[in-house]
């Protein structure tokens, strides 16, 4: 069996790693009741620990690699590692995921470090709306942001838009316009219940046939084919648009059957599964001074334990203890 097979004859391919469990946005959907706790510095992986751990993962399968948070651009020298994991043989795409207040300084190093896709984080497009859901002033750095990414030469540029009943609901018809006008990638985001001490409510929970249902008066959704290097969304396009409309629907419609990730979390844990807490520790192996073959076991074990299926339901909070911030998405 190939080792990157598990054994639901799934072929693990993608791993997202989270450089950072910092954020400066404080989301409604992300952050715990509680003060969050974050890890001690000393307990995050070092960019010279995550580069081994990608490249066993590569001689074990894995293709693409998502670099996340946290925020991964408050991290220092982040460009550094972007330019280093490009070079990783083996890896046929590097991207990022951010929420985009630093992005507009930051868009063309990345760029010349060698990632050229890119996910930005933006909930709704009115600037008073913007502080109430992040805690914070900075929709216009994101909007910037995109617009430089865009001048850059960033393709996709994917836009995630977490939908939440009463809070963003009355802005799908505007970001799947968005999607016409702009080159964008619009992904819509079932709201999901990570975090045993989330601001979780059921209420605001939208499915994405809900979602789909309210901007079909724009027109027909015309199906994408999916590719090799796919993530989860479902992909469309309305008539002559510039760019796309997807939907993420981890609890209408699980993807669990096609799931090809895991997650590495900012402290050195390998997660087979977002809604698990199910972990293996490859740090503390690392900085014991194991080799390359003990970090590939290391993602076979991983691998061997991806289970079947998520549990998650609207109806119970906390699928997982972890703060989505501490996963990385």
């Amino acid at each position: 069996m190939a080792p990157n097979l598990d054994h639901y004859h799934r072929r693990i391919t993608y791993l997202r790693i989270s450089v950072t469990d910092r954020c400066n946005l404080r989301c409604i959907y992300c952050r715990p009741v509680k003060d969050l706790e974050l890890v001690h510095h000393d307990e995050i992986l070092r960019y010279e620990e995550i580069l081994p751990i990608i490249e066993a993962g590569t001689e074990i399968g894995i293709t693409k690699v998502r670099l996340t948070g946290g925020e991964p651009l408050v991290r220092k020298h982040f460009v550094h590692l972007v330019e280093s994991v490009c070079n990783v043989p083996g890896l046929k795409d590097v991207s990022i995921t951010t929420n985009g207040v630093r992005l507009k300084r930051k868009a063309k190093e990345l760029f010349q470090a060698g990632v050229h896709r890119i996910n930005v984080s933006l909930d709704t497009l009115n600037r008073l709306k913007y502080i109430k859901i992040t805690g914070r002033d900075y929709f216009d750095n994101v909007w910037e942001g995109l617009e430089e990414a865009e001048a850059v030469g960033f393709s996709p540029i994917k836009i995630n838009v977490v939908a939440m009943r009463g809070v963003n609901d009355d802005e799908l018809m505007a970001f799947s316009k968005l999607s016409v006008e702009k080159p964008y990638h619009v992904r819509f985001i079932e709201y999901m219940p990570v975090g045993k001490h989330s601001l979780w409510e059921r209420e605001r929970y939208i499915s994405s046939d809900e979602i789909r249902s309210k901007i079909e008066p724009l027109g027909p959704l015309h199906k994408i084919p999916r590719s090799g290097q796919d993530g989860p969304a479902s992909r469309y396009r309305l008539p002559s648009a510039a760019g796309e409309i997807g939907f993420i629907s981890a609890m209408s419609h699980h993807f669990c059957p096609s799931c090809n990730r895991l997650r590495l979390t900012a402290d050195g844990k390998l997660r087979p599964c977002l809604f698990s807490d199910d972990e293996i520790d490859i740090m503390g192996p690392l900085r014991r001074g194991c080799s390359g073959e003990d970090l590939k076991a290391l993602f076979a074990t991983a691998i061997a334990r991806k289970p079947k299926e998520h549990h998650a339901t609207i109806f119970k909070t906390g699928a997982s203890k972890r703060p989505m911030s501490a996963i990385g998405g």
